[in-house]
């Protein structure tokens, strides 16, 4: 039973919040019962795994935990209601591939990129691919907002001149509107999606070959989170590409 604050284990997970701290090391944490058992699943075993004394569910996996009084987790959890279990985890990159991926530039809300890496474990076989400006795939709110396909499905790095197969770019200014006729690029398809604001900036876009808006319903708002257009794009290129077969 861990009782003390100043256990090693429990300054490292403290510790994996800042993002300096996740690059020195390689790790990350990820708190809570439903991420820890996704990892189970996916077959990573964590190097660290604590559970509170009281009320968690006692993991599953090969990697033994350890008991830690409640409260001490709760200091340590980046949750504002705390968190039973917390596992420490190994980062992993992948090479892009697939038929369908996304490729993300700029995104630097973290919730965004976990919510992306969720919709392409959904949507398409391809990882979710960071180039610059993006958000930390592994930090804790990330971590969340992926609800565990971080683990089935983990991320690539590459810049936007560096991609393989067709772009396809999500780009307000496109003439050409998502769901408007046919494809006129082939899979592997790598759709391009920018920053929340910003989005895809322009020079990028227009070395996209092709490029679509988004149609919105006039009235509504003038455009889509990060998250949220990358969805929306993921499941019409799905689509499309079933269709095709």
């Amino acid at each position: 039973m861990i009782t003390s604050p100043d256990n090693t284990q429990l300054k490292l997970i403290r510790k994996l919040q800042r993002k300096k701290a996740r690059d020195e090391t390689g790790l990350f944490a990820a708190e809570g019962e439903d991420l820890v058992e996704a990892a189970e699943v996916a077959g990573w075993e964590a190097e660290v795994l604590l559970r509170s004394a009281v009320g968690a569910v006692t993991p599953q996996g090969r990697t033994p935990h350890s008991d830690v009084e409640p409260e001490l987790l709760d200091r340590v959890s980046s949750l504002g209601s705390g968190s039973r279990v917390v596992g420490v985890y190994r980062q992993r990159w992948v090479q892009p591939r697939g038929e369908l991926s996304v490729y993300l530039h700029g995104v630097g809300d973290p919730g965004n990129v976990g919510a992306v890496i969720r919709s392409a474990h959904a949507l398409c076989d391809g990882p979710v691919i960071l180039g610059p400006g993006c958000a930390d795939p592994f930090s804790p709110k990330a971590v969340r907002a992926s609800m565990g396909s971080i683990f089935a499905r983990p991320p690539a790095r590459s810049g936007f001149g560096d991609l393989s197969g067709a772009k396809v770019a999500l780009d307000a200014r496109a003439a050409i509107k998502l769901g408007a006729g046919p494809l006129a690029v082939e899979a592997p398809l790598v759709l391009c999606v920018g920053a929340e604001r910003e989005g895809l900036p322009p020079e990028l876009a227009a070395q996209a070959d092709l490029a679509l808006a988004i149609p919105l319903r006039d009235g509504g708002p003038e455009s889509l989170n990060a998250a949220m257009a990358a969805t929306v794009g993921l499941y019409e290129l799905a689509n499309r590409m079933a269709a095709d077969v």
